[in-house]
């Protein structure tokens, strides 16, 4: 039958539709490591230079976290090549940060020749079962007959609806294979999979009653509508509404950050009112966000009194952490216009007093102290703030996972979307560099910040290589407390401060990043902070500045673990 189709069809390697595919999906940049069982895709890769560019990094992990960093501030399907064995398993937490934050990504993996699964042979593993909980879909491929179908599902999945990670482990003998192919044929839908559920009118005009008649409503932005690419929607809604705006850490940006309406962040080290008046609203609207333990704080305390609307495009999301009143599934770009239509102008100037006031205390009790220092110590919140100055809220910041992090989302400001890059439901260390080298191959003209804390910043080190290789424009600036920060804060606060194993010792940072060919400075005193900053941002290329910061300074507010968001504390004392 394959010898009448012929005229239409060309014989090709399974490595050569790979990547073809990846063309065909508009693919411009790949991050991976090369191996045994994966060469002969790199082989292929060599005649496809002037079409991919492959970027090496040093470690697999780097490769997903790079992948993610792309995928994050694109909104595009980030790739990653790999190798069996532990290449393979090298990408597991990669893999896990992107299902846990939904960032699409499609990861290859080289396998052994078919003919030796099972056999224990040199760098196999059981991939499939290794990766299965870590991905939204993983398929293992023997025959390079299967390979445009499967790439094709795989891009279609990884990138609609709930976006996740997608594995495709392929067998050395298929990539090798010459087959007849057809082509390639983008995937557009798949049986039994609904990605983008249809709104139901009935849910969207309760949601629009109950807002309605509100007297105090609140919105919490997730990242969702990021990931929907509604932010104009998202927009027009809050705008429409009058109702006040609050994000959650990767919510942050979809909004911004200056706008009228806006009244911080929640969650654990979130902003003192929107935590607490979670717990007074009347109607809370949650968009694209999964209320996640972080945010809720104690469940059974969380905002009770108030009737909640969820707008998210996953049912499992739905009544899984908190009971909710009008469930509005599908895709918030099409659900939150029809919402819209129906909702009324109104003023809630009252209850922005409220959040007005909360925000007076905190900046009274908390926030000064930390953006204005008279003396001591350099704060990281000052930090933060000198940056926000410098770059007028268009740089993109990656963070890697600690007090930094939690002080940078904090303070940072954006003016646009897909600005705030950070490890959110994982948390994974080592995340921030590999990350921001990721986001520089965005598409973004806007300035690449990567701020990391000393402990993250080991972690992931050894992509200063993939930085000095490859030159992509980044600032590296290191929060270095001489801490694990986050844990010696928790040890503090609720362990009467036994200090185990959190007192790190780091290399000279400046002296590290010269090996690589990457300049840097140490800033100790608060009166080189601002000149360091300024010579940071305005180096041409990598630069790497370390910042010097109090021992033993705490991020708050906090929301201590098992208390309700009412119970959140400015300091070590209670308001």
């Amino acid at each position: 039958m394959k010898n009448e189709n012929l005229s239409t069809e060309k014989e090709i390697s399974g490595s050569r539709i790979i990547l073809e595919a990846f063309l065909q999906e508009g693919v411009k940049t790949i991050f991976g490591y090369p191996g045994g069982a994966i060469i002969p895709i790199y082989d292929a890769l060599y005649d496809y230079k002037d079409q991919l560019e492959h970027i090496l990094v040093r470690h697999e992990q780097g490769a997903v976290h790079a992948a993610q960093g792309l995928a994050r501030v694109s909104g595009e399907v980030g790739v990653v090549l790999a190798t069996s064995g532990p290449g393979a398993t090298n990408l597991v937490t990669g893999l896990a940060d992107a299902l846990l934050d939904n960032t699409p990504v499609v990861c290859i993996t080289g396998q052994v020749f078919d003919h030796l699964l099972g056999t224990d042979a040199f760098q196999e593993i059981d991939v499939m079962n290794v990766t299965s909980p870590v991905t939204k879909w993983n398929y293992q491929v023997t025959d390079a007959n299967e390979l445009s179908e499967v790439l094709a599902k795989a891009f279609y999945i990884a990138r609609s609806g709930r976006p996740g990670p997608v594995l495709i482990d392929v067998t050395k003998n298929a990539q090798l294979q010459k087959v007849f192919d057809k082509g390639y044929t983008p995937c557009e839908f798949l049986r039994s999979y609904t990605p983008d559920p249809v709104p139901d009118m009935d849910y969207i005009e309760k949601a629009a009653f109950l807002i309605n008649k509100a007297e105090k409503p609140f919105i919490i932005a997730g990242q969702g509508i990021m990931l929907g690419k509604a932010e104009q929607e998202f927009l027009q809604f809050a705008e429409k509404s009058g109702i006040p705006v609050a994000w959650t850490v990767l919510g942050m940006s979809a909004i911004p950050t200056d706008h009228p309406q806006v009244v911080g962040m929640v969650g654990m080290h979130g902003n003192y009112g929107p935590n607490i008046l979670t717990n007074e609203c009347d109607v809370l609207i949650a968009v694209g966000m999964r209320f996640d333990d972080r945010v809720t704080g104690k469940i059974d305390q969380y905002a009770r009194q108030a009737s909640i609307i969820h707008f998210d495009i996953d049912k499992a999301e739905i009544n899984k952490n908190i009971k909710v009143d009008v469930p509005v599934l599908g895709n918030c770009k099409e659900t939150l216009p029809l919402l819209t239509q129906l909702i009324e102008v109104k003023n809630y100037s009252e209850w922005f007093e409220r959040f007005k006031g909360c925000e007076e205390i905190e900046q009274l009790k908390l926030i000064n102290h930390e953006l204005y220092p008279s003396s001591g110590e350099i704060t990281m919140g000052e930090v933060i703030r000198h940056l926000n100055e410098m770059t007028a809220g268009e740089a993109v910041i990656v963070t890697d996972v600690g007090q930094h992090q939690m002080a940078t989302c904090r303070y940072s400001r954006f003016k646009h979307s897909r600005s705030n890059i950070t490890s959110g439901g994982l948390g994974t260390m080592g995340f921030c560099l590999p990350a921001a080298i990721g986001a520089a191959y965005g598409e973004t003209q806007r300035p690449v910040i990567a701020v990391m804390g000393d402990g993250g910043a080991q972690m992931n080190i050894q992509e200063l290589g993939t930085l000095m290789q490859y030159q992509p424009d980044i600032k590296i600036l290191i929060l270095n407390n001489c801490y694990l920060g986050m844990v010696r804060q928790w040890q503090e606060l609720f362990h009467e401060e036994r200090y185990s194993s959190v007192d790190i010792q780091s290399p000279d940072f400046v002296q590290v990043a010269k090996g690589y060919s990457i300049p840097g400075k140490k800033v100790s005193q608060r009166e080189e902070l601002e000149a360091g900053l300024r010579e940071m941002l305005h180096h041409k290329g990598a630069f790497l500045l370390e910042v010097m910061t109090g021992k033993e300074h705490n991020v708050f507010p906090m929301i201590p673990q098992g208390k309700s968001v009412s119970e959140i504390v400015l300091n070590h004392t209670k308001v």
